[in-house]
């Protein structure tokens, strides 16, 4: 099991979708299904499948990346696996990691 990420481990406050919370999250490539930015249950899974990938359990990485998703990270950028692709080769950029 990766790392748990709680909602009062990020420094902005999104939108929980109840009626689409039991539906299922990003599990890891591929996934063609569309990214809903403003929901809480989908950006948790997602920024712990990408802090997983970085091997990081840092706080200001996670707080980038929600810089990045609300940000910098273009709107056509829309389905799981893009989001999770355009994240994920985003921060290795930033903290100089290697492929």
């Amino acid at each position: 099991m990766g790392l748990a990420i709680k909602p009062s481990d990020l420094q902005y406050r999104y939108p929980r979708k109840k009626e689409t919370r039991e539906l299922s999250k990003f599990a890891g490539l591929p996934d063609p299904t569309p990214f809903d930015r403003d929901d809480l249950y989908e950006i948790i899974p997602m920024f712990e499948k990408v802090m997983d990938e970085l091997g990081s359990d840092d706080g200001t990485v996670l707080h980038r990346l929600e810089e990045l998703l609300n940000h910098d990270l273009p709107r056509c950028i829309a389905t799981r696996e893009e989001v999770f692709r355009c994240l994920l080769e985003t921060m290795r950029g930033i903290l100089g990691m290697a492929r």
